[in-house]
């Protein structure tokens, strides 16, 4: 049993290091509004992580894998949601600024933008099914037959989002430590320009995603 923990934890280190949505969301929070918001993005991502969880304890997660139609809604709402940071970010690349340390990913006021880019972390985990559909297909090779799947199950899932956790806001501290080296207002777009496109590539990859 303990072989199987050692090898999930390896292989859930493996794929939180390769970078996703929620990678990007982070490093574009903290770069525009500190690490303190970056945090906050990091936050939301793990309670989305905490609602599949949820969702896998109630079955839903079956749901999704045996409803066309409940997979469908779920994924485009994901996708649609994707492509609309990547398209506010594109659009602050393609506008003309001054110098500014802020990113377009957040232009409200700071009392408010540590709760949006929460939302905004929460949300594009919470929206992807696939991560659901992955849990189903990943975590029974590190099983053991039983009476304790279900809670082992659930217990390797929060697992590999606390692992998660900590590698965000390693992502989340690093880029505001490295946020002075891109106040200009261009390299500050270039970012932007970049964040909305992996966004949008994230988004249409969600979308014509299969189960």
């Amino acid at each position: 049993m303990e072989t199987q923990w050692l090898a999930f934890s390896v292989a859930a280190l493996m794929l939180t290091l390769m970078p996703g949505p929620d990678t990007f969301l982070v490093m574009g929070n903290a770069v525009a509004g500190g690490a303190r918001r970056g945090l906050a993005a990091a936050a939301g991502t793990t309670s989305g992580g905490l609602f599949h969880v949820a969702l896998f304890a109630l079955g839903v997660t079956q749901l999704l894998m045996y409803s066309e139609r409940a997979f469908w809604t779920v994924k485009m709402l994901g996708a649609f949601y994707l492509a609309f940071l990547g398209i506010r970010a594109l659009r602050a690349a393609l506008r003309p600024r001054a110098d500014a340390p802020a990113l377009e990913l957040e232009l409200a006021p700071p009392a408010s933008s540590l709760w949006r880019a929460f939302a905004q972390g929460a949300l594009t985990n919470a929206l992807n099914p696939k991560i659901a559909m992955f849990y189903l297909a990943f975590l029974p090779q590190f099983l053991a037959p039983g009476p304790h799947m279900a809670r082992d199950s659930m217990l390797m899932i929060g697992l590999h989002y606390a692992i998660g956790a900590v590698w965000l806001a390693i992502v989340a501290i690093g880029s505001a430590r490295m946020a002075g080296a891109m106040r200009s207002a261009r390299v500050a777009r270039a970012l932007d320009g970049v964040i909305g496109t992996m966004m949008l590539g994230f988004g249409a990859r969600l979308a014509l995603a299969s189960r």
